[in-house]
């Protein structure tokens, strides 16, 4: 049987969260007629936040035509928020997608880009609050839809959010299918995989340690939203 083939590009940069990226590539690379696109400014291996070395495929210049574009998160988003080559790719690139899609904090980046002013979306749990920012509704949830964009929350959240897309593509069945050829069945040892699970104690730690870094995402988000003020983005 045929299927149509359904163009899908994932977006590399330096220190993006490499479970952003893969968890929702063996989603979609498991779906029918799927031609997967790895794009970054050049063609040069990508190191991401943990060390892993990946390779793109196709350069901002060379990317054909997509289906659904997606964004990554991770430590190098920051560096994001402020590059126009590639925000100026988002925008491009997503006027003629069916879905417009990140994975924990690359839905900042799509914030950045203008492409979240007045939608619904997500993010990873220590920053959904900077959504606001440029102009993103903040929802607290692991996956999130308005209209043609969807977004994951942080990090695992990937493989729940590529199999949403999954079933806007190609219909229930199929996501189905994928799930069980994958035996997604997660079983974690502890039950304190977000905020509202962890003991305040924890919370509070983890918020601690991780509170310089977030400082700096959130100046840059700031940043963004200052250059956006002045521009009006049509919604849908």
């Amino acid at each position: 049987m045929s299927h149509p083939p359904r163009h899908i590009g994932r977006l590399l940069f330096p220190g993006l969260t490499q479970l952003d990226l893969t968890g929702p590539a063996e989603v979609f690379g498991r779906l029918p007629g799927a031609r997967l696109h790895l794009i970054c400014k050049t063609l040069d291996p990508v190191t991401a936040d943990r060390g892993l070395r990946i390779l793109p495929d196709t350069t901002f210049q060379d990317c054909p035509r997509l289906d659904v574009i997606c964004i990554p998160g991770g430590p190098g988003q920051i560096e994001l928020m402020d590059d126009t080559p590639t925000l100026d790719f988002i925008r491009r690139i997503a006027e003629h997608c069916q879905l417009i899609t990140s994975v924990c904090t690359g839905s900042l980046v799509l914030d950045a880009a203008g492409l979240l002013d007045g939608y619904q979306a997500t993010c990873h749990w220590s920053s959904i609050d900077q959504l606001a920012l440029p102009g993103a509704i903040p929802v607290a949830r692991r996956v999130v839809r308005d209209r043609n964009r969807i977004s994951g929350a942080g990090v695992t959240s990937g493989i729940d959010f590529a199999l949403s897309v999954v079933a806007e593509l190609a219909g229930d069945d199929t996501a189905q299918a994928i799930h069980l050829q994958m035996e997604y069945d997660p079983q974690p040892p502890y039950a304190c995989g977000s905020p509202h699970s962890a003991a305040p104690a924890l919370l509070a730690r983890v918020r601690e340690q991780s509170a310089g870094f977030i400082e700096r995402r959130r100046q840059a988000t700031l940043r963004a939203a200052q250059h956006l003020s002045p521009v009006s983005h049509p919604k849908p």
